[in-house]
């Protein structure tokens, strides 16, 4: 050890930014619309996420929760893994997703709490239907939680019904940590809202003129806060082109707010179909489409058509069903007006999905193309 004297002391270093707002983590976007972007979160995103959402979802040290979503995902990650951490709760891992396998870790694991997608809800249904289980068989759990697509009505419904409590819905993305939406533990809402914006976050509804749209109607989701992104990894026109100078991220998603202050998820503004002049939201149609028994998953897109938008569907059914296009046209055509139903419906054995659950709908595209060449 040697010591040297004052004048001899190197220069001191410059003392860095802070470390809360240095990058965390850099996740890629699911691509459920395009190409995958790079989302740098800094600590600081990632930290007010999991912190404010473990609140307000009543996590305590007591809970089992069952990890299911990948925690390289940002759902995953800071709303379940660290939020997890953030109130000392335990986590139990699962590396995929299987119906039967997770009700039995439900029972094993004493698993108080669970987070999803909708895609998993609706197999957990279909499983039960099949092994003609009923909610006297299921776990008794204290929260369940969706996020990570648009929670159809059917899906909240019958597993509310099988498990015997309220699913709660969240909503977000992963430039934004991802949480922006939550219902509250304590908030038995009977509709599908997401809730509102997390405590801290300043949101604006504006429309395709960048006008703040009057209370009720539906605009695009513009939000500011701790939770909202740096930028995308080495792309900074795609940053520039969803975070404006005032630092507001611009979603790209159409909501409405109620009278109570929650946000209801109208669509994407890139998946709105105009048919004939009229605007179809997707997921209206695909909610509408899922109450028939026989669906475990749909999604809608729009198919463009001599100037004009088509609506068409996508549908997964339950194994052994013999449900055909036109039974399905048969059964909307009283629930749907006429502009709202689709031109063509077309029958998967499994619709695309990402490893977080979420259904590719620019992948269902190409499906639509290969479908309109065998015609």
């Amino acid at each position: 050890i040697g010591v040297l004297p004052a004048p001899e002391l190197p220069a001191a270093e410059p003392i860095a930014d802070s470390i809360q707002n240095r990058i965390c983590v850099m996740i890629y976007t699911t691509g459920t619309t395009g190409d995958p972007k790079g989302v740098m979160l800094t600590h600081r995103n990632i930290l007010f996420v999991s912190a404010i959402t473990s609140v307000l979802r009543g996590m305590t040290a007591e809970d089992r929760i069952y990890a299911v979503l990948p925690i390289s995902h940002v759902f995953g990650l800071s709303a379940v893994l660290l939020a997890s951490l953030y109130v000392g709760a335990e986590l139990v891992l699962a590396d995929r997703f299987d119906a039967a396998r997770t009700l039995q870790t439900f029972t094993e694991q004493h698993i108080t709490g669970m987070f999803g997608v909708p895609t998993m809800f609706a197999k957990l249904i279909e499983h039960a239907r099949a092994q003609g289980l009923g909610p006297t068989d299921m776990p008794k759990l204290r929260f369940m939680y969706s996020g990570g697509s648009p929670l159809d009505p059917t899906i909240k419904r019958e597993t509310e019904k099988l498990f015997g409590l309220t699913l709660l819905n969240a909503y977000g993305m992963t430039e934004s940590g991802p949480t922006i939406c939550q219902v509250r533990y304590n908030e038995r809402l009977d509709n599908c809202s997401v809730g509102r914006p997390l405590p801290g976050l300043e949101i604006r509804l504006l429309d395709t003129e960048g006008r703040q749209v009057a209370h009720g109607e539906i605009g695009e989701l513009h939000v500011r806060g701790p939770n909202i992104m740096t930028g995308y990894f080495r792309n900074p026109q795609a940053t520039a082109a969803v975070i404006d100078a005032e630092g507001f991220l611009n979603t790209g998603d159409l909501v409405r707010l109620d009278e109570s202050g929650n946000v209801h998820i109208a669509g994407r503004s890139k998946e709105l179909i105009i048919h004939s002049g009229f605007n179809v939201y997707p997921p209206e149609v695909e909610a509408v489409i899922a109450r028939h028994p026989d669906v475990v998953l749909c999604a809608v897109i729009g198919e463009a058509v001599e100037g004009n938008e088509n609506v068409l569907a996508f549908v997964q059914t339950v194994a052994g069903s013999t449900l055909n296009e036109a039974t399905l046209h048969a059964f909307l055509k009283p629930l749907l007006t006429p502009y709202k139903r689709p031109a063509r419906i077309v029958f998967l054995g499994q619709l695309p999905t990402a490893p977080s659950g979420k259904v590719l709908k620019h992948q269902l595209k190409r499906f639509s193309q290969g479908a309109q060449q065998q015609q």
